[in-house]
């Protein structure tokens, strides 16, 4: 397998993260947004959307290129399925789903790179009102996390009892990334002991951007 990424990727951090829990072999491919490098001729000629993390399984007729961080992990995990990062029944795993979507669909969206420098060189919109925009959606977006992981029993060490899961492969990135731009995290008391649960192990703290040499650069 060959995992196309940026360090930087916080959708790039969660496959990377999903890839060590599970010890598997991956080569990865640095895809360098700040440079643009996405937008390449290269790299546009397999990704059409100009977007990391790609991950490039080698097979027969070529093998298959797959997109999007939380499909890619649901694939990791149907073929690899131990140790499973959707445990437990139906509910138990639209439950983790439900959290990771929490994170990716109504929090980093609004936030991820592309959304921030349209702000700034398309809207002319201030560097300060981008980091309040900013600072906004992560503060409140990950108020929801903290009342649906503190009002649950089945919240455990981690998101989901005491396993790590694809919510706890999400949630992760974007705590660093909060903690990048300064934003509020002291409401959070669930979601900061579990990002620190997480953080303590090798799958999470080894393959963060600040774990790569680019991250000196």
């Amino acid at each position: 397998m060959q995992l196309y990424n940026d360090f930087r990727s916080s959708a790039s951090y969660r496959v990377r993260i999903a890839l060590a829990l599970k010890g598997l072999d991956c080569e990865f491919v640095p895809i360098h947004l700040l440079k643009h490098e996405q937008t390449s001729d290269r790299f546009a000629a397999i990704a059409p959307a100009k977007l990391v993390p790609l991950l490039k399984v080698e097979g027969e007729g070529g093998g298959e290129l797959l997109t999007q961080s939380l499909a890619i992990i649901e694939y990791l995990d149907e073929v690899h399925p131990e140790p499973s990062l959707l445990p437990g029944n139906a509910f138990d795993r639209a439950r983790i789903r439900s959290l990771a979507q929490d994170i990716a669909c109504e929090i980093h969206p609004l936030d991820n790179l592309r959304v921030l420098r349209y702000l700034v060189h398309e809207m002319k919109v201030t560097e300060e009102d981008k980091t309040r925009w900013y600072k906004h959606w992560v503060e409140t977006g990950l108020e929801v996390v903290e009342r649906r992981l503190a009002g649950d029993a089945r919240t455990g060490r981690f998101c989901h009892f005491d396993a790590p899961t694809l919510a706890d492969c999400v949630l992760v990135p974007q705590i660093l990334n909060a903690q990048r731009f300064a934003c509020r995290l002291d409401h959070l008391p669930t979601v900061m002991r579990v990002f620190d649960a997480c953080m303590a192990l090798d799958a999470f703290s080894k393959t963060q951007p600040s774990a790569y040499p680019e991250a000196a650069a």
